[in-house]
């Protein structure tokens, strides 16, 4: 996970309809850049879908949500006609955000992504990193975070 304090790393990214996001591109906005393992399973899909809820919340506050997984552009485009998402997906921005790791579920090691969410500032410097997320309080907790 990155240091609170350090500068975010820029990213191009496309998201399921095409359009890249820059993190550059908003800059004066905040950040909540959540990283996820897996579209429509059971965690993933309410932390989504309580982003996905909250957001008019978080525009409000000057602030965009961005979430990344592994999953294919065509896997985002199917949850996000589902539920009315935003998704980006990208190793090489996984890796930079330090959250591809070694997991373990039953027994079975693997890599994957290990569920973290930043908040960036309007200056792009990482404010809040963490990776302990409970997928279903993550987006009310985040709202919190830029309200203080």
């Amino acid at each position: 996970m990155l240091e609170t304090g350090t500068k975010a790393p820029d990213f191009a990214l496309p998201d399921q309809n095409g359009e890249i996001h820059k993190l550059s591109d908003y800059a004066g906005k905040k950040v909540i850049l959540y990283f996820y393992p897996k579209d429509n399973t059971a965690g993933c899909t309410k932390q989504a879908c309580g982003f996905s809820e909250r957001y008019p919340q978080f525009t409000e506050k000057n602030a965009v949500v961005l979430g990344i997984s592994k999953d294919s552009v065509a896997s985002h485009k199917k949850f996000e006609e589902k539920y009315g998402l935003v998704f980006d997906t990208d190793r090489k921005v996984i890796e930079a955000y330090d959250v591809w790791k070694e997991k373990k579920n039953y027994g079975k090691v693997y890599m994957g992504i290990v569920r973290t969410t930043y908040l960036i500032d309007e200056n792009g410097i990482i404010v809040k990193a963490n990776d302990k997320v409970k997928a279903a309080d993550d987006p009310e907790n985040m709202l919190k975070e830029i309200n203080e």
